[in-house]
């Protein structure tokens, strides 16, 4: 019997792993804030506000961590693979500001005393996480007026709820990973039922029609 593997520290190591073609770090700084999955399209940091920390759940290679670090921004970011961290330390570890921690969203959040001014997700955690896990420890950490910000791709028409996919493919080993899907309406009555106010839940067009769109979620801690 092949050995099965949910482990999710271990599924985004092996991520890591294919994913370290990294461009110049002047083109990385760039396009840090690719909320979309097209290069150049879609809104930017002005997402966040105007914050003077932030806090990327998530945060892959940590080139938007670094990018708000260059702004003046005290930058945190937080992700379940060390070899993520590793890198993304050798990388941008440099810059005063930047910080990359280790560890998974619901706990770290759960066991800090920190505050940010802004709580972000490009394509991460908050997408691979259950809401009512992760909703209420976000709205917790962040300060007052503060943002939350997340995006990811769009629901498949009539598959919502928690889904499952296996990261190394029908034919690979039974690495498996689980996320969450909703329409953008469903997603702002999710967040109002966590206490958060002014709540913008679209789907971003693609640059190109019938292209797949990005899901963009904004609210406000009161």
């Amino acid at each position: 019997m092949p050995t099965s593997i949910s482990d999710r520290t271990g599924y985004w190591d092996r991520y890591a792993e294919r994913d370290d073609d990294r461009s110049t770090p002047e083109e990385a700084l760039k396009n840090a804030f690719g909320w979309t999955q097209y290069p150049g399209h879609g809104p930017g940091d002005e997402l966040l506000g105007d914050p003077a920390t932030s806090l990327e759940l998530g945060f892959g290679r940590g080139d938007a961590v670094a990018a708000l670090a260059t702004k003046g921004i005290t930058a945190t970011g937080l992700d379940l693979s060390p070899v993520q961290c590793a890198q993304a330390r050798a990388h941008w570890g440099h810059l005063p500001g930047a910080r990359f921690e280790h560890g998974d969203a619901v706990d770290y959040l759960a066991r800090t005393d920190s505050q940010w001014d802004a709580v972000y997700s490009i394509w991460g955690a908050v997408w691979f996480t259950d809401p009512n896990e992760l909703l209420p420890r976000i709205h917790d950490r962040l300060a007052v007026g503060g943002r939350l910000v997340f995006s990811h791709a769009p629901a498949v028409p009539g598959a919502y709820g928690v889904q499952g996919m296996y990261g190394d493919g029908i034919t690979g080993r039974q690495v498996w990973i689980h996320r969450w899907a909703y329409e953008p309406d469903t997603w702002a009555d999710i967040l109002a039922d966590h206490g958060f106010t002014d709540i913008n839940a679209q789907i971003q067009p693609a640059p190109e029609p019938g292209q797949v769109g990005t899901l963009i979620v904004h609210g406000r801690k009161p």
